[in-house]
Protein backbone atom coordinates (compact mmCIF):
# COMPACT_ATOMS: atom_id res chain seq x y z
CA UNK A 1 0.00 0.00 0.00
CA UNK A 2 1.53 3.83 -1.16
CA UNK A 3 0.88 6.06 1.56
CA UNK A 4 -0.08 9.65 1.38
CA UNK A 5 3.20 10.79 2.36
CA UNK A 6 4.78 8.73 -0.68
CA UNK A 7 2.12 10.36 -3.05
CA UNK A 8 2.89 13.81 -1.76
CA UNK A 9 6.64 13.12 -1.89
CA UNK A 10 6.48 11.93 -5.58
CA UNK A 11 4.47 15.06 -6.60
CA UNK A 12 6.82 17.16 -5.48
CA UNK A 13 9.91 15.19 -6.84
CA UNK A 14 7.77 15.73 -10.19
CA UNK A 15 7.16 19.34 -9.89
CA UNK A 16 10.11 21.06 -8.04
CA UNK A 17 12.66 18.80 -8.91
CA UNK A 18 13.01 17.59 -12.32
CA UNK A 19 11.87 14.19 -11.78
CA UNK A 20 10.65 12.19 -14.96
CA UNK A 21 10.43 9.26 -17.29
CA UNK A 22 13.87 9.92 -19.75
CA UNK A 23 12.53 7.64 -22.31
CA UNK A 24 9.89 4.52 -23.27
CA UNK A 25 12.09 2.78 -25.96
CA UNK A 26 10.69 0.36 -28.33
CA UNK A 27 13.38 -2.22 -29.51
CA UNK A 28 12.68 -3.88 -33.04
CA UNK A 29 14.26 -6.46 -34.42
CA UNK A 30 14.77 -6.33 -38.45
CA UNK A 31 16.06 -10.07 -38.89
CA UNK A 32 13.04 -11.15 -40.83
CA UNK A 33 12.96 -8.14 -42.75
CA UNK A 34 16.29 -8.87 -44.41
CA UNK A 35 16.26 -9.39 -48.16
CA UNK A 36 18.81 -9.81 -51.07
CA UNK A 37 17.15 -6.66 -52.81
CA UNK A 38 17.56 -3.65 -50.85
CA UNK A 39 14.71 -2.38 -52.21
CA UNK A 40 12.27 -4.72 -50.40
CA UNK A 41 14.51 -5.03 -47.34
CA UNK A 42 13.75 -1.18 -47.05
CA UNK A 43 9.78 -1.74 -47.50
CA UNK A 44 10.24 -4.50 -45.06
CA UNK A 45 11.73 -2.55 -42.65
CA UNK A 46 9.65 0.32 -42.73
CA UNK A 47 6.38 -1.58 -42.64
CA UNK A 48 7.87 -3.48 -39.74
CA UNK A 49 8.43 -0.33 -37.44
CA UNK A 50 5.12 0.71 -38.34
CA UNK A 51 3.51 -1.76 -37.48
CA UNK A 52 4.84 -2.07 -34.58
CA UNK A 53 5.64 1.32 -32.95
CA UNK A 54 2.93 3.44 -34.38
CA UNK A 55 0.86 3.73 -31.21
CA UNK A 56 4.62 4.29 -28.97
CA UNK A 57 3.95 8.07 -29.05
CA UNK A 58 0.25 7.88 -28.03
CA UNK A 59 0.86 5.67 -25.29
CA UNK A 60 3.26 7.81 -24.13
CA UNK A 61 1.47 10.56 -23.56
CA UNK A 62 -1.66 8.43 -22.43
CA UNK A 63 0.07 7.31 -19.67
CA UNK A 64 1.79 10.71 -18.52
CA UNK A 65 -1.63 12.05 -18.46
CA UNK A 66 -2.89 9.30 -16.54
CA UNK A 67 -0.03 9.08 -13.96
CA UNK A 68 0.93 13.16 -14.43
CA UNK A 69 4.61 11.84 -14.84
CA UNK A 70 6.34 13.54 -17.64
CA UNK A 71 7.68 11.12 -20.79
CA UNK A 72 10.30 13.05 -22.11
CA UNK A 73 11.16 10.71 -25.35
CA UNK A 74 9.58 8.19 -27.60
CA UNK A 75 12.03 6.36 -29.48
CA UNK A 76 12.99 2.87 -31.56
CA UNK A 77 16.16 1.30 -31.78
CA UNK A 78 16.39 -1.70 -34.28
CA UNK A 79 18.83 -4.67 -34.81
CA UNK A 80 22.04 -2.97 -36.12
CA UNK A 81 21.74 -2.30 -40.07
CA UNK A 82 24.68 -3.34 -40.63
CA UNK A 83 23.44 -7.04 -40.60
CA UNK A 84 20.95 -6.48 -43.02
CA UNK A 85 23.28 -4.71 -45.36
CA UNK A 86 25.39 -7.75 -45.12
CA UNK A 87 22.50 -9.42 -47.10
CA UNK A 88 21.03 -7.29 -49.09
CA UNK A 89 24.15 -4.81 -50.32
CA UNK A 90 23.78 -1.36 -52.22
CA UNK A 91 23.37 1.75 -50.57
CA UNK A 92 23.74 2.15 -46.91
CA UNK A 93 21.68 5.85 -47.27
CA UNK A 94 18.70 3.87 -48.60
CA UNK A 95 18.15 2.20 -44.57
CA UNK A 96 18.70 5.89 -43.22
CA UNK A 97 16.28 7.63 -45.11
CA UNK A 98 14.21 4.34 -44.55
CA UNK A 99 14.74 4.50 -40.80
CA UNK A 100 14.16 8.55 -40.85
CA UNK A 101 10.83 8.16 -43.25
CA UNK A 102 9.29 5.80 -40.42
CA UNK A 103 10.46 7.73 -37.52
CA UNK A 104 8.65 11.17 -38.74
CA UNK A 105 5.74 9.11 -39.93
CA UNK A 106 5.03 8.05 -36.87
CA UNK A 107 5.84 11.18 -34.46
CA UNK A 108 9.27 9.81 -32.57
CA UNK A 109 11.99 11.50 -31.53
CA UNK A 110 14.84 9.52 -32.49
CA UNK A 111 15.70 6.05 -34.21
CA UNK A 112 18.81 4.36 -33.19
CA UNK A 113 20.53 1.35 -34.93
CA UNK A 114 22.12 2.47 -37.60
CA UNK A 115 24.70 0.36 -36.38
CA UNK A 116 28.27 -1.99 -36.58
CA UNK A 117 29.51 -4.34 -34.13
CA UNK A 118 33.18 -4.75 -35.22
CA UNK A 119 34.95 -5.67 -32.17
CA UNK A 120 37.09 -8.43 -33.31
CA UNK A 121 36.97 -7.74 -37.26
CA UNK A 122 34.47 -6.49 -40.32
CA UNK A 123 31.96 -8.68 -41.83
CA UNK A 124 30.28 -7.72 -45.00
CA UNK A 125 28.18 -4.78 -44.57
CA UNK A 126 30.34 -3.21 -41.72
CA UNK A 127 32.74 -1.37 -44.11
CA UNK A 128 29.96 0.25 -46.24
CA UNK A 129 27.58 1.26 -43.79
CA UNK A 130 30.58 2.90 -41.10
CA UNK A 131 31.62 4.78 -44.72
CA UNK A 132 28.43 6.02 -44.54
CA UNK A 133 27.49 7.07 -41.33
CA UNK A 134 28.54 10.94 -41.86
CA UNK A 135 26.20 11.32 -44.89
CA UNK A 136 23.71 9.12 -43.09
CA UNK A 137 23.41 11.48 -39.96
CA UNK A 138 23.33 14.38 -42.05
CA UNK A 139 21.15 14.03 -44.35
CA UNK A 140 18.27 12.61 -41.57
CA UNK A 141 16.88 14.06 -38.70
CA UNK A 142 16.00 11.29 -36.17
CA UNK A 143 18.64 8.73 -36.99
CA UNK A 144 21.45 7.99 -34.10
CA UNK A 145 24.20 5.65 -35.14
CA UNK A 146 26.97 3.96 -33.15
CA UNK A 147 29.83 1.53 -33.98
CA UNK A 148 31.39 -0.94 -31.14
CA UNK A 149 35.11 -1.22 -31.49
CA UNK A 150 36.12 -3.31 -28.40
CA UNK A 151 34.95 -5.81 -25.80
CA UNK A 152 36.52 -7.81 -22.78
CA UNK A 153 36.48 -10.89 -24.86
CA UNK A 154 37.56 -9.75 -27.97
CA UNK A 155 40.08 -7.16 -27.25
CA UNK A 156 39.96 -3.45 -29.33
CA UNK A 157 39.81 -3.42 -33.48
CA UNK A 158 42.37 -0.64 -33.39
CA UNK A 159 41.42 -0.36 -37.05
CA UNK A 160 38.05 0.43 -36.33
CA UNK A 161 39.22 3.20 -34.18
CA UNK A 162 41.32 5.07 -36.55
CA UNK A 163 38.22 4.86 -39.48
CA UNK A 164 35.89 5.99 -36.41
CA UNK A 165 38.19 8.99 -35.71
CA UNK A 166 37.68 9.71 -39.34
CA UNK A 167 34.24 9.62 -39.46
CA UNK A 168 33.14 11.79 -35.95
CA UNK A 169 35.21 14.60 -37.61
CA UNK A 170 33.72 14.36 -41.10
CA UNK A 171 30.28 13.85 -39.43
CA UNK A 172 30.81 17.48 -37.87
CA UNK A 173 31.56 19.01 -40.82
CA UNK A 174 28.84 17.78 -42.48
CA UNK A 175 26.54 19.19 -40.25
CA UNK A 176 29.36 22.70 -39.38
CA UNK A 177 25.63 24.62 -40.32
CA UNK A 178 24.09 22.96 -37.33
CA UNK A 179 26.56 23.23 -34.97
CA UNK A 180 27.98 19.92 -35.71
CA UNK A 181 25.05 18.34 -34.31
CA UNK A 182 26.05 15.10 -37.09
CA UNK A 183 28.39 14.28 -34.32
CA UNK A 184 26.24 14.34 -31.71
CA UNK A 185 24.32 11.60 -32.77
CA UNK A 186 27.21 9.38 -32.83
CA UNK A 187 28.55 6.64 -30.08
CA UNK A 188 32.14 4.83 -30.46
CA UNK A 189 31.26 1.73 -27.84
CA UNK A 190 33.55 -0.81 -25.98
CA UNK A 191 31.45 -3.51 -24.80
CA UNK A 192 27.86 -1.64 -26.10
CA UNK A 193 24.70 -3.22 -24.41
CA UNK A 194 22.05 -4.72 -26.55
CA UNK A 195 18.88 -3.02 -24.68
CA UNK A 196 20.02 0.34 -23.98
CA UNK A 197 17.15 2.91 -24.07
CA UNK A 198 19.52 6.18 -24.51
CA UNK A 199 20.38 7.81 -27.71
CA UNK A 200 22.82 7.86 -29.48
CA UNK A 201 24.10 4.61 -28.82
CA UNK A 202 20.60 2.39 -28.62
CA UNK A 203 19.99 -0.31 -30.96
CA UNK A 204 18.13 -3.73 -30.38
CA UNK A 205 21.03 -6.76 -29.77
CA UNK A 206 19.73 -9.69 -31.37
CA UNK A 207 19.70 -11.73 -28.36
CA UNK A 208 16.61 -9.89 -27.47
CA UNK A 209 12.89 -10.58 -28.26
CA UNK A 210 11.09 -9.85 -31.61
CA UNK A 211 10.27 -6.58 -29.52
CA UNK A 212 10.98 -5.35 -25.99
CA UNK A 213 10.21 -1.97 -24.71
CA UNK A 214 12.66 -0.66 -22.68
CA UNK A 215 12.51 2.47 -19.77
CA UNK A 216 15.24 4.84 -18.98
CA UNK A 217 14.67 6.96 -15.70
CA UNK A 218 15.87 10.11 -14.25
CA UNK A 219 16.28 12.19 -11.59
CA UNK A 220 19.81 13.67 -10.65
CA UNK A 221 17.36 16.91 -8.99
CA UNK A 222 15.84 14.16 -6.53
CA UNK A 223 19.11 12.71 -5.34
CA UNK A 224 20.83 16.08 -5.18
CA UNK A 225 17.87 16.92 -3.18
CA UNK A 226 17.81 14.12 -0.84
CA UNK A 227 21.22 15.04 -0.23
CA UNK A 228 20.79 18.35 1.06
CA UNK A 229 18.26 17.64 3.33
CA UNK A 230 21.02 15.38 5.40
CA UNK A 231 21.93 17.03 8.32
CA UNK A 232 26.09 18.32 7.72
CA UNK A 233 27.33 15.58 10.26
CA UNK A 234 26.05 12.43 7.91
CA UNK A 235 28.51 9.80 7.09
CA UNK A 236 29.40 9.11 3.95
CA UNK A 237 27.57 5.52 4.43
CA UNK A 238 24.39 7.33 5.53
CA UNK A 239 24.92 9.40 1.93
CA UNK A 240 24.92 6.23 0.32
CA UNK A 241 22.07 4.81 2.08
CA UNK A 242 20.19 8.22 0.85
CA UNK A 243 21.21 7.91 -2.27
CA UNK A 244 19.88 3.69 -2.69
CA UNK A 245 16.15 5.10 -0.81
CA UNK A 246 15.57 7.94 -3.58
CA UNK A 247 17.19 5.75 -6.59
CA UNK A 248 14.41 3.23 -5.04
CA UNK A 249 11.80 5.38 -5.19
CA UNK A 250 12.94 6.68 -9.10
CA UNK A 251 12.64 3.11 -10.51
CA UNK A 252 9.89 1.99 -8.79
CA UNK A 253 7.90 4.55 -11.11
CA UNK A 254 9.91 3.34 -14.08
CA UNK A 255 8.63 0.22 -13.46
CA UNK A 256 5.33 1.33 -12.82
CA UNK A 257 5.71 3.02 -16.30
CA UNK A 258 7.45 0.12 -18.29
CA UNK A 259 4.64 -2.33 -16.81
CA UNK A 260 1.92 -0.02 -17.85
CA UNK A 261 3.11 0.39 -21.80
CA UNK A 262 4.32 -2.89 -22.16
CA UNK A 263 0.56 -4.37 -21.49
CA UNK A 264 -1.17 -1.30 -23.62
CA UNK A 265 1.31 -1.56 -26.29
CA UNK A 266 1.28 -5.96 -26.63
CA UNK A 267 4.82 -5.64 -26.43
CA UNK A 268 7.18 -7.92 -23.60
CA UNK A 269 8.55 -5.74 -20.93
CA UNK A 270 12.16 -5.49 -21.63
CA UNK A 271 14.46 -3.82 -18.56
CA UNK A 272 14.56 -0.50 -16.60
CA UNK A 273 18.00 1.26 -17.00
CA UNK A 274 18.95 2.45 -13.09
CA UNK A 275 20.32 5.94 -14.70
CA UNK A 276 20.49 8.99 -13.36
CA UNK A 277 20.56 10.84 -16.68
CA UNK A 278 21.23 14.92 -16.38
CA UNK A 279 19.42 17.90 -18.45
CA UNK A 280 20.76 21.66 -19.31
CA UNK A 281 17.97 22.64 -16.62
CA UNK A 282 19.63 24.07 -13.44
CA UNK A 283 18.84 21.40 -10.78
CA UNK A 284 19.02 18.68 -12.66
CA UNK A 285 22.67 17.89 -12.77
CA UNK A 286 24.81 14.80 -11.88
CA UNK A 287 28.02 17.36 -10.68
CA UNK A 288 25.47 19.19 -8.54
CA UNK A 289 25.18 16.14 -6.74
CA UNK A 290 28.94 15.51 -6.67
CA UNK A 291 29.32 19.08 -4.84
CA UNK A 292 26.63 18.68 -2.83
CA UNK A 293 28.37 15.12 -1.66
CA UNK A 294 31.18 17.52 -0.63
CA UNK A 295 33.39 18.47 -3.26
CA UNK A 296 33.93 22.13 -3.79
CA UNK A 297 33.36 22.39 -7.79
CA UNK A 298 33.24 18.82 -9.68
CA UNK A 299 36.33 18.35 -10.97
CA UNK A 300 38.13 18.43 -8.06
CA UNK A 301 40.34 15.69 -6.27
CA UNK A 302 37.43 13.73 -4.29
CA UNK A 303 35.25 13.65 -7.98
CA UNK A 304 35.61 10.07 -8.87
CA UNK A 305 35.59 8.75 -5.76
CA UNK A 306 32.12 10.61 -5.33
CA UNK A 307 31.04 9.14 -8.25
CA UNK A 308 31.75 5.58 -7.56
CA UNK A 309 29.78 6.15 -4.22
CA UNK A 310 26.38 7.77 -5.91
CA UNK A 311 26.55 4.99 -9.12
CA UNK A 312 26.69 2.34 -6.88
CA UNK A 313 24.26 3.36 -4.57
CA UNK A 314 21.74 3.90 -7.21
CA UNK A 315 22.31 0.45 -8.85
CA UNK A 316 21.87 -0.97 -5.29
CA UNK A 317 18.67 1.17 -4.88
CA UNK A 318 17.24 0.40 -8.11
CA UNK A 319 17.35 -3.14 -7.67
CA UNK A 320 15.34 -3.75 -5.04
CA UNK A 321 12.68 -1.23 -7.05
CA UNK A 322 13.13 -3.90 -10.25
CA UNK A 323 13.35 -7.46 -11.39
CA UNK A 324 14.00 -6.30 -14.83
CA UNK A 325 17.09 -4.25 -14.86
CA UNK A 326 19.98 -3.87 -17.66
CA UNK A 327 21.29 -1.24 -20.20
CA UNK A 328 23.50 0.84 -19.03
CA UNK A 329 22.52 1.72 -15.91
CA UNK A 330 24.50 3.93 -13.83
CA UNK A 331 25.32 7.96 -13.39
CA UNK A 332 25.64 9.54 -16.88
CA UNK A 333 28.09 12.64 -17.11
CA UNK A 334 27.34 14.58 -20.64
CA UNK A 335 29.07 17.74 -20.27
CA UNK A 336 26.87 19.38 -22.52
CA UNK A 337 23.59 17.96 -21.14
CA UNK A 338 24.26 18.64 -17.50
CA UNK A 339 24.58 22.57 -16.58
CA UNK A 340 27.08 22.00 -13.49
CA UNK A 341 28.88 20.20 -15.65
CA UNK A 342 29.60 23.21 -17.82
CA UNK A 343 29.62 25.91 -15.09
CA UNK A 344 32.33 23.14 -13.83
CA UNK A 345 34.40 23.23 -17.42
CA UNK A 346 33.94 27.23 -17.52
CA UNK A 347 35.82 27.80 -13.73
CA UNK A 348 38.65 25.48 -14.95
CA UNK A 349 37.78 22.34 -12.36
CA UNK A 350 36.87 20.09 -15.02
CA UNK A 351 39.19 18.81 -17.75
CA UNK A 352 38.52 15.88 -20.36
CA UNK A 353 41.48 14.28 -18.29
CA UNK A 354 39.76 14.08 -15.29
CA UNK A 355 36.45 12.89 -17.12
CA UNK A 356 38.03 10.42 -18.50
CA UNK A 357 39.03 9.08 -15.24
CA UNK A 358 35.11 9.13 -13.65
CA UNK A 359 34.45 7.15 -17.15
CA UNK A 360 36.13 4.20 -14.66
CA UNK A 361 33.48 4.36 -12.41
CA UNK A 362 30.00 5.77 -14.04
CA UNK A 363 28.37 5.21 -17.28
CA UNK A 364 28.90 5.54 -19.79
CA UNK A 365 32.05 7.58 -21.52
CA UNK A 366 33.34 10.86 -23.29
CA UNK A 367 30.10 11.96 -23.42
CA UNK A 368 28.72 14.93 -25.59
CA UNK A 369 32.04 17.38 -25.00
CA UNK A 370 32.84 19.75 -27.27
CA UNK A 371 36.84 20.03 -28.32
CA UNK A 372 38.37 22.23 -30.77
CA UNK A 373 37.41 21.91 -34.83
CA UNK A 374 41.09 21.73 -35.60
CA UNK A 375 41.26 18.75 -33.71
CA UNK A 376 42.71 15.43 -36.05
CA UNK A 377 41.36 12.55 -36.67
CA UNK A 378 44.38 10.46 -35.20
CA UNK A 379 44.06 12.11 -31.55
CA UNK A 380 40.07 11.49 -31.82
CA UNK A 381 41.15 7.83 -32.42
CA UNK A 382 43.23 7.99 -29.43
CA UNK A 383 40.65 9.40 -27.38
CA UNK A 384 38.34 6.70 -28.22
CA UNK A 385 41.31 4.12 -27.66
CA UNK A 386 42.26 5.55 -24.20
CA UNK A 387 38.28 5.14 -23.36
CA UNK A 388 37.52 1.79 -24.78
CA UNK A 389 40.66 -0.11 -22.91
CA UNK A 390 39.34 1.65 -19.47
CA UNK A 391 36.05 -0.51 -20.46
CA UNK A 392 37.92 -3.32 -22.12
CA UNK A 393 40.10 -4.12 -18.62
CA UNK A 394 37.16 -3.09 -16.48
CA UNK A 395 34.99 -5.15 -17.67
CA UNK A 396 32.27 -2.35 -17.93
CA UNK A 397 30.70 -0.60 -21.37
CA UNK A 398 32.59 2.78 -22.10
CA UNK A 399 31.73 5.29 -24.92
CA UNK A 400 32.89 8.12 -27.26
CA UNK A 401 30.11 11.09 -28.31
CA UNK A 402 32.68 14.06 -28.84
CA UNK A 403 32.01 16.87 -31.03
CA UNK A 404 34.61 18.79 -32.89
CA UNK A 405 33.35 22.14 -32.87
CA UNK A 406 34.61 23.10 -36.73
CA UNK A 407 35.36 26.77 -37.32
CA UNK A 408 35.64 27.25 -33.44
CA UNK A 409 38.44 26.80 -30.76
CA UNK A 410 39.17 27.36 -27.40
CA UNK A 411 36.87 30.17 -25.42
CA UNK A 412 34.23 29.63 -27.92
CA UNK A 413 31.27 27.19 -27.42
CA UNK A 414 28.45 25.30 -29.34
CA UNK A 415 25.10 25.43 -28.56
CA UNK A 416 22.55 22.52 -29.56
CA UNK A 417 19.60 23.55 -27.89
CA UNK A 418 16.38 21.16 -26.13
CA UNK A 419 18.23 18.44 -24.14
CA UNK A 420 21.40 18.48 -25.82
CA UNK A 421 22.24 21.95 -24.17
CA UNK A 422 25.56 24.25 -24.29
CA UNK A 423 29.05 22.72 -24.49
CA UNK A 424 32.16 24.61 -24.39
CA UNK A 425 35.07 24.25 -26.20
CA UNK A 426 37.34 21.83 -23.69
CA UNK A 427 41.01 22.21 -24.20
CA UNK A 428 42.79 19.16 -25.20
CA UNK A 429 46.31 17.36 -25.30
CA UNK A 430 47.82 17.80 -28.63
CA UNK A 431 50.48 15.14 -28.46
CA UNK A 432 50.26 13.00 -31.23
CA UNK A 433 49.38 9.43 -31.59
CA UNK A 434 49.57 9.24 -34.95
CA UNK A 435 51.86 6.00 -34.65
CA UNK A 436 50.29 4.27 -32.63
CA UNK A 437 46.74 4.68 -34.31
CA UNK A 438 48.30 3.64 -37.43
CA UNK A 439 49.97 0.11 -36.12
CA UNK A 440 46.42 -0.70 -36.90
CA UNK A 441 45.06 -4.57 -36.09
CA UNK A 442 43.58 -5.78 -32.92
CA UNK A 443 44.26 -5.15 -29.31
CA UNK A 444 44.57 -8.58 -27.65
CA UNK A 445 41.84 -8.57 -24.83
CA UNK A 446 42.96 -8.75 -21.72
CA UNK A 447 43.44 -11.93 -19.13
CA UNK A 448 40.85 -12.36 -17.33
CA UNK A 449 42.90 -13.60 -13.93
CA UNK A 450 45.92 -12.23 -11.89
CA UNK A 451 43.93 -8.78 -11.38
CA UNK A 452 45.43 -6.12 -9.13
Amino acid sequence: MISNQEILETITMIQNQNLDIRTITMGISLIDCMDADIGKSCEKVYAKIRRMAEKLVQTGEFLSKKYGIPIINKRVAVTPVSLLLGVSGGDPLRYARTMDDVARDIGIDFIGGFSALVQKGFAPGDRELIAAIPEALASTEKVCASVNVGSTRAGINLDAVRIMGEKILEAATLTRDRECMGAGKLVVFCNAVEDNPFMAGAFHGIGENDAALNVGVSGPGVVREAIRLAPPSASIAEIADIIKKTAFKITRMGQLIGNEASRELGVPFGIVDLSLAPTPAVGDSVAHIIEEIGIESCGGYGTTAALAILNDAVKKGGVMASSRVGGLSGAFIPVSEDAGMVAAVERGSLSVEKLEAMTAVCSVGLDMIVVPGDTTPDIIAGMIADEAAIGMVNGKTTAVRIIPAVGKGDGEGVRFGGLFGYGPVMKINRFSPAKFIARGGQIPAPIQSLKN
